[in-house]
C-alpha cells in the first residue's frame, strides 16, 4: 500500500494525467474535423471515421488491454499505454494520407484504452480501501474536466497551429505521468518464467478475436440506424457473441469469466447500469445542445453556457461523492444517483421553447449532480465486487460499457432528431430518457439487494 500523503498524491496524479489522456482526445477532435476534411479533400462521412473509430477501438481495447495487464504486469501495461500514445502523437502530424492518419487515431485509441484499467487496478492494490473512492473521484474529476472542456481547448490549439497541435499537445501529459509512474508506481509482482506459448495461451486469443469481431459487428449495426440499417451486421454480431459466450463457457481460462459475471450479480447490475446511465448523459450531452439552438435558437455562447451547469454540477458532486463513498458505502450513492437520474427526466419532459432558461439549468445541475454521484460511486461498486487477480479486465469492462452507453445515445438521437428538432421530438426524447431513469432506478434497487445479502 501507498503509505504517506505526498507518495499517493504522487500516484494519483501520475494515474489521471494519464487517464485523461482518452476523454481528452476523443473530445478535442470535434473541431479538427472540419480542417481535416478540407486538407485531404474528403467527404464529412470518411472524416468521421476518426470519432467513430476511436470509439469502436476504445470498446474493443478496454478489456483486452486490462486482460493483458491482469498478465503481465499493471505498471508495465500503464507505461506502454503511455508510449503508444506518445508514437500517435508523433505520427499523426506526419500523416501525407488519411489513411495513415487514421491508424494514428486508432493508435492513439489502443494506448489511451490501455491506461484506464491498469491505472483502476493499481489503486485497487496500491491505495487504501478507505481512500478508494476518493482517488477514484479524482480521476472522475479529471476525465469530466477534458470532457467538457476538451473542444474548447481544441479550438485553441487549432486557431494557433493547426490540426495537429491536438495530437502534440498529448506529449506534457505523458511525459508528466510516464516520469512520476515510472518512479511511483509499485513494481510488478513477478508472473514467473512461463514460455511465450504459455502467456499467449492465458490470454484466450480467440476469445479475445470473437469478443472484438463480435461486438465490431454489433456497434457497426447500430451506428447504421442513423442512415440506412444494416440488418446482416447485426445478425453476424449476434451470432459471433452467441459463440464467444459458447466458447469461454468451455475454455479453461477464459478471456471474459461468463460464469463470473452470472454469480456475481452485482457485478452485473454494475455494467447494466453504466450503460443507462451512459445513454442517459450522451443523449443530453449531445442532444441538448443542438435543441437550445435550432429549437430555442440560442447562441452558440450561450448554449455551451448552459451546458456547464451540467459538466461544473458533475464534477464538484464527484468529489463530494467519493468521500460519501468511503464513509458509507456503494449502495446509497448509488441510489441516490438513480433518482436524480429519474427527477431531472421528469423534468425535461415539461421543457418547450418558451421554458424559464432558469427550469432548464435546475434540471441540468441536478442531472449532473446524479452523472458525478453514479459516475463514482459505479466505479467503486465494481471494484468492490472484481476479483482481485482481474481487476484489469473488469475495469476495462466498465469502460466499454460506456461507449456502449455513448453509441446507444447516438442511435436514439438519429431515431429522434433525425429529420426535426421540435417541441415534440424533445418531449419524445424526454419520454425515452424517464424509462431509462425507471430502469436505473430498477438496477439500483437490484444492486442494493444483492450488495445487502453478500455482506451477510
Amino acid at each position: 500500500m501507498i503509505g504517506t500523503k505526498k507518495k499517493q498524491a504522487l500516484l494519483l496524479t501520475a494515474i489521471a494525467t494519464g487517464t485523461m489522456l482518452n476523454p481528452l482526445n476523443s473530445s478535442m477532435i470535434s473541431l479538427a474535423l472540419h480542417s481535416i476534411q478540407k486538407d485531404y479533400d474528403l467527404s464529412f462521412a470518411t472524416v468521421s471515421w476518426l470519432v467513430s473509430g476511436f470509439y469502436l477501438a476504445s470498446a474493443v481495447a478496454q478489456p483486452v488491454t486490462g486482460k493483458i495487464g491482469d498478465l503481465i504486469g499493471r505498471k508495465k501495461m500503464f507505461l506502454i499505454g503511455l508510449l503508444v500514445v506518445a508514437a500517435s502523437a508523433f505520427g499523426a502530424p506526419l500523416a501525407q494520407t488519411f489513411f495513415v492518419l487514421l491508424l494514428m487515431r486508432l493508435l492513439q485509441s489502443v494506448g489511451s484504452s490501455a491506461i484506464y484499467p491498469s491505472g483502476i487496478a493499481i489503486i485497487r492494490d496500491d491505495v487504501a480501501h478507505e481512500k478508494q473512492a476518493s482517488a477514484l473521484a479524482v480521476l472522475s474529476i479529471f476525465a469530466s474536466v477534458m470532457t467538457a472542456f476538451g473542444p474548447t481547448v481544441g479550438g485553441f490549439l487549432i486557431v494557433w497551429g493547426g490540426w495537429p497541435t491536438i495530437f502534440t499537445v498529448n506529449f506534457p501529459f505523458i511525459l508528466i505521468s510516464f516520469v512520476i509512474g515510472w518512479f511511483v508506481f509499485p513494481k510488478d509482482m513477478k508472473k514467473g518464467t512461463a514460455p511465450f506459448k504459455q502467456v499467449v495461451r492465458r490470454l484466450d486469443i480467440p476469445g479475445i478475436c470473437l469478443f472484438a469481431c463480435g461486438l465490431v459487428f454489433l456497434l457497426w449495426f447500430l451506428l447504421s440506424f442513423d442512415t440506412s440499417v444494416h440488418y446482416l451486421s447485426g445478425v453476424i454480431g449476434i451470432l459471433m457473441i452467441g459463440f464467444f459466450i459458447w466458447y469461454e463457457l468451455r475454455v479453461k481460462t477464459p478471456f471474459i469469466n461468463i460464469r463470473l459475471l452470472v454469480a456475481n450479480r452485482a457485478l452485473s447490475f454494475v455494467y447494466i447500469q453504466f450503460i443507462l446511465l451512459n445513454v442517459f448523459n450522451y443523449c443530453l450531452f449531445f442532444g441538448l445542445p443542438s435543441y437550445f439552438q435550432s429549437g430555442m435558437h440560442l447562441s452558440i455562447q450561450a448554449s455551451g453556457a448552459m451546458m456547464l451547469f451540467m459538466s461544473v454540477a458533475s464534477i464538484i458532486v464527484s468529489l463530494l461523492t467519493g468521500r460519501w463513498v468511503d464513509r458509507s458505502g456503494t449502495r446509497r450513492p448509488i441510489a441516490a444517483g438513480a433518482l436524480l437520474t429519474f427527477i431531472s427526466a421528469v423534468m425535461m419532459l415539461v421543457v418547450s421553447d418558451f421554458s424559464p432558461l432558469a427550469f432548464i439549468a435546475v434540471m441540468m445541475i441536478l442531472f449532473g449532480a446524479g452523472y458525478g454521484i453514479g459516475n463514482v460511486a459505479l466505479q467503486a461498486a465494481m471494484l468492490e465486487a472484481s476479483p482481485k487477480n482481474s481487476v484489469g479486465t473488469t475495469s476495462g469492462l466498465f469502460q466499454t460499457c460506456r461507449y456502449l452507453g455513448s453509441i446507444l445515445s447516438s442511435v436514439v438521437l438519429g431515431l429522434v432528431f433525425g429529420r426535426a428538432i421540435t417541441p415534440h421530438h424533445l418531449f419524445v426524447l424526454s419520454a425515452v430518457l424517464v424509462v431509462v431513469g425507471v430502469c436505473c432506478l430498477l438496477m439500483s434497487w437490484g444492486y442494493s439487494k444483492v450488495a445487502r445479502q453478500t455482506a451477510r
